[in-house]
């Protein structure tokens, strides 16, 4: 059985590799689109690796609006959104739906969602893990919208936040992963049949199944979840300090039960150590001279503890700034910190990684960032991208191996209960 899947905001084909490793999945139509650039780096990356991909580089929103053939019917719809802003803007009078603001790209999942008829049996979706508690005003609000927007289009939800070395990967790299259900798969009907949520959350769902947690000792958080959209972006958790959503929950029905989930996992860590490559193999580029370490504003300055005066000279005040010191240079005996999208570089930066081997200091090399978040060596790798690129591709990446271990539970689930799929071709 092959389960057919759009994989949206593909960026470098995070989804795909982890769908692909856990088996029994086909990606028969992808779309990535970067607005801020000309030159669309990240598509030059995945058809590099899937050259004969139906991979799509134009703007998702003009492929809805103008061309929505194009869009392939699928069961499993994939993709790590932008998190921005998700309040919803208006009702459109001819429209069967709400639209929220233009270029907040959860409204093209929305509207796919929406617009076919053959709607996607499941959704795997990705964020960074502040999802679940904004905006700074209505904690959670973001989340309430589509949470029920997933459910006036006929799904379940359930959703865990997943820091990958909690569960033996090299990088502390915390991301909520969503899955939804529709009403028409034994999945749904098998949670809606749960009368213990809690046992679903820590147990018999597919999170539990693909990452492990303690049983569920905390209070559970229940609520009811408003229907019509721009109810909830106007009033949901208005001026309250803190988001009703743990993270870990589910949602059914309108209803949405959450509480506090901790990791249980008793296999082996690999660290940050693991992943480095010979230094004979390091261009000489990414070793840091001596005089990039000590000088003012370098490297560890970035790096040390703060405790100075400081001018704001728009506001016209002085002010002291402190700051703490960070590890430096990384440890090597643990996992990283979490990657950003301005890791690659030579200028001196707080954030970035810097390691000692063989005596010297250097900063990370594209390959080992790519090992950070479990993909193939030299995924990113292509002739006309810089390495500054590559790093900045890793920022924004997801890490594999949890998609493949989500995506291998999925498709256990899916094929152990025979669920309903696409006639295959």
């Amino acid at each position: 059985m092959t389960i057919k899947v759009v994989e949206l905001f593909a960026g470098v084909g995070g989804f795909r590799l982890g769908l692909e490793q856990a088996g029994g999945y086909d990606v028969v139509w992808s779309n990535q689109w970067e607005p801020s650039t000309k030159a669309q780096h990240a598509n030059m990356v995945y058809k590099n690796r899937w050259p004969d991909s139906n991979h799509c580089g134009e703007n998702i929103e003009d492929v809805i609006e103008n061309n929505f053939d194009r869009i392939p019917d699928h069961d499993l719809l994939v993709g790590g959104f932008p998190c921005q802003d998700y309040s919803v803007a208006t009702t459109l009078k001819n429209s069967k739906g709400l639209i929220g603001k233009k270029g907040v790209l959860w409204w093209s999942i929305e509207a796919i969602l929406r617009r076919k008829k053959n709607k996607p049996k499941y959704l795997l979706l990705e964020n960074v893990d502040r999802l679940l508690k904004s905006p700074s005003k209505q904690r959670g609000r973001d989340f309430a919208v589509m949470l029920s927007s997933l459910n006036n289009l006929g799904y379940a939800v359930e959703w865990r936040v997943i820091n990958a070395a909690e569960y033996g990967m090299p990088q502390r790299r915390r991301r909520v992963f969503f899955m939804a259900y529709h009403q028409d798969t034994a999945l749904y009907q098998r949670l809606e049949s749960t009368v213990a949520k809690e046992d679903w959350l820590d147990s018999d769902g597919v999170f539990a199944k693909a990452f492990p947690i303690k049983e569920l000792t905390e209070d559970m958080v229940t609520g009811i979840l408003e229907k019509d959209l721009v109810t909830i972006s106007n009033t949901f958790n208005l001026d309250k300090k803190l988001s009703p959503f743990q993270n870990c929950g589910l949602m059914i029905n309108g209803e949405f039960f959450t509480t506090k989930s901790y990791p249980d996992y008793m296999g082996p860590f690999k660290t940050l150590g693991d992943v480095l490559i010979d230094s004979k193999d390091v261009p000489e580029e990414f070793f840091i001279p001596d005089t990039e370490i000590n000088k003012p504003k370098g490297w560890k300055y970035l790096k040390g503890s703060k405790n100075e005066p400081r001018y704001n000279k728009a506001l016209n005040y002085y002010y002291t700034y402190t700051e703490g010191s960070m590890i430096f240079p990384d440890a090597l005996d643990n996992a990283s910190r979490t990657i950003i999208t301005g890791e690659g570089g030579k200028s001196p930066s707080r954030f970035k990684h810097v390691v000692e081997q063989d005596g010297r200091l250097r900063r990370l090399t594209p390959m080992e960032l790519e090992r950070l978040n479990t993909f193939p060596d030299n995924h990113t790798q292509h002739e006309a991208i810089s390495d500054t690129k590559r790093a900045f591709f890793m920022g924004n990446a997801l890490v594999v191996e949890i998609i493949e271990k989500i995506g291998a539970e999925l498709y256990r689930n899916i094929t152990t209960k025979t669920e309903p799929v696409l006639a295959q071709s």
